[in-house]
């Protein structure tokens, strides 16, 4: 252990020059050190550190001490005070942004992927569709990873989108003590790259359905699409029953609508469709619900990869706590330390605030006017907390401010309120990650898992794996399969244990001859009676069906030749069918993930 510079009265002197001479020596000349004072002696030395045209940036009173910025020259002066015990250089901790791996990200801990072997990920293949991928980035691998583009893209080992990255890096950046993990850590999965999207975002169905095609044609057994729409394609739904009766798992993400709407590829029966949900395991506000949710997974605040240098990691912290912080969208790179102030909604300029951190509640006036409040009163940070529930994730408008601005939530600005008047420290910084919400970052858990586990159970199809993982997430919500978290937050620990003991549950890989489940059934002596009778909502057609008979956790629901959903075996389901007018609706019901049917029941609406 190094031990702690102190600047002493006999050695001030080479310690002043050694200071001036230093590359911490800022464009001023002002130094940042701690100055250590007699008890009870802090007014007297804050008043000669003013008179020397310095200033407090952080209180260190429980120590009889401050950190100052204070002229280089005029140390010399300072440490002649009487009331100055020793003055020290105020070193840098610097954020282990390069060299960081303090704790799995939670996502990784929830979803159980640190409990499941990663050594047989090399028999499997995730495809990402998506903008890219950082090739070289120091937290994931260079090995094992191919790629394509669609024209006008790029390459795709670039990223300047940074969404793919991030995507990927959840499902697999290295255990290599850096950054973070992902669900299969080890550098042993297969990873195929298709790059569809450019900076700006967007690509076309059309697009899409090639890039799922050439996973295909790569040798992928799990897509992920961190995408979606408003509108369905029938060219490409067709695609996707067709990759999946081929053996290919189509993971997507439900939508940020924060809706029941359905999204798109993720609500046709045969994608996987994730929800979002934060690290409580509680469904998040932004992610769409509706009855082609299949499964949920973490969402909120998810740390990962992004390409070199495009992250910003935002740290907080007030008294002897540490919060998660996100930087507001166009706040400056910096630090800013001082006391903390109550600076309430910030809807005028904050008094008290100079030379300290402004803690505020969100409300009645914008992001980049509290921020201003609290740089006009003098203040050195900003820190907003939610009024809701849930992070904030909030932007400054493109309102230029000079102090940095990040938001926290509701929950830890309550907390942080029990540290006003202690010493507090924001930072905003460039970084190799970064934490971002949404949909897109839930469906890459998914299909990190679905990889992990079917590394181990190779025979299994791609229907068997996903009826595992559904029999296996953990229950969130109703009771059930519910339309907010699917058959609950994906669990790879307890999948794994299921298979194991149950194995397969028979059926083949869901290709080409059976039509996915299109015949009648009953091929291995089925004893599935199904019932089903409809009504109509709004105009619109549902159908309830009941049934007996099925021995597996899982049942997999047919209307007229094509899987609605694969629910838990409940002995009911409520079809929403979103059908006007009148027709007819043929139904049948299988054991997920085999030819084990009931007959099919045609009712008419």
């Amino acid at each position: 252990m190094s031990k702690t510079k102190v600047f002493t009265r006999g050695a001030i002197a080479a310690a002043v020059a050694s200071l001036l001479a230093a590359p911490s020596v800022i464009a001023n000349d002002e130094e940042r050190v701690i100055v250590a004072f007699q008890p009870g002696a802090k007014a007297a030395v804050q008043q000669a550190v003013e008179r020397a045209g310095g200033r407090t940036v952080v209180d260190l009173s429980n120590d009889n001490a401050m950190a100052i910025k204070v002229p280089a020259q005029a140390l010399r002066g300072l440490e002649r005070n009487p009331n100055v015990l020793y003055i020290e250089e105020d070193v840098k901790r610097e954020l282990y942004s390069t060299e960081f791996e303090p704790n799995l990200p939670y996502g990784i801990m929830m979803v159980q992927a640190d409990q499941v072997s990663a050594a047989l990920a090399g028999n499997r293949k995730v495809c990402v569709i998506d903008s890219g991928y950082d090739l070289g980035h120091p937290d994931l691998q260079t090995s094992g990873v191919d790629g394509v583009f669609d024209s006008g893209t790029g390459n795709w080992f670039t990223d300047e989108n940074g969404h793919g990255t991030h995507v990927t890096g959840t499902i697999a950046a290295l255990a290599n003590g850096l950054g973070v993990v992902g669900v299969v850590p080890n550098g042993q999965l297969n990873i195929h790259v298709v790059k569809v999207f450019s900076e700006s975002g967007w690509a076309y169905s059309s697009s899409l359905i090639a890039a799922a095609d050439q996973c295909a044609n790569y040798g992928s057994n799990v897509i992920n699409m961190s995408l979606g729409g408003s509108f369905s394609s029938t060219t490409e739904r067709n695609a996707f029953q067709r990759l999946n009766d081929d053996g290919v798992l189509s993971v997507a993400a439900a939508g940020n609508g924060g809706n029941n709407r359905h999204s798109y590829p993720a609500s046709y029966p045969a994608v996987y469709s994730v929800a979002a949900v934060d690290r409580d395991g509680n469904h998040a506000s932004f992610s769409q619900y509706n009855n082609e949710v299949e499964i949920a997974a973490p969402g909120v605040d998810v740390m990962s990869t992004v390409p070199r240098g495009m992250g910003q990691l935002s740290l907080f912290s007030a008294g002897s706590g540490t919060y998660s912080a996100i930087a507001m969208d166009g706040s400056p790179e910096g630090e800013g330390s001082g006391a903390l102030i109550d600076c309430g909604l910030g809807t005028s300029t904050c008094q008290g605030a100079q030379g300290n951190v402004c803690l505020m509640e969100r409300g009645q006036i914008s992001f980049a006017d509290k921020v201003l409040a609290c740089q006009n009163g003098g203040g050195v940070a900003a820190v907003v907390y939610n009024n809701e529930s849930g992070p904030l994730n909030g932007t400054l408008g493109g309102v230029s401010v000079n102090i940095p601005a990040v938001g926290i939530s509701q929950a830890d600005g309550q907390t942080a309120l029990g540290s006003v008047g202690s010493s507090a420290s924001v930072s905003v910084g460039a970084s190799d990650w970064a934490s971002y919400n949404g949909t897109s970052m839930a469906s890459p858990h998914v299909a990190g898992v679905a990889a992990l586990v079917w590394s181990h159970f190779t025979e299994c199809t791609n229907d068997e794996i996903r009826a595992a993982l559904n029999a296996t997430a953990e229950d969130r919500g109703a009771a059930g399969r519910d339309n907010y978290y699917g058959h609950g937050i994906v669990k790879a620990k307890a999948a794994y244990d299921y298979l194991t003991a149950n194995g397969c549950a028979g059926g083949d890989n869901g290709g080409g001859d059976d039509d996915n489940g299109g015949d009648n059934g009953g091929d291995d002596g089925a004893s599935i009676t199904l019932s089903a009778s409809t009504y109509k909502v709004q105009g619109r057609a549902r159908a309830d069906l009941t049934w007996s008979g099925a021995d597996s956790s899982s049942v997999t629901i047919f209307r007229n030749g094509s899987s609605v959903a694969t629910v838990a075996n409940t002995g009911s389901y409520t079809d929403v069918t979103n059908l006007r007018g009148s027709g007819t609706l043929t139904y049948k019901v299988c054991e997920a993930g085999t030819q084990t049917c009931s007959d099919d029941v045609t009712v008419s609406y």
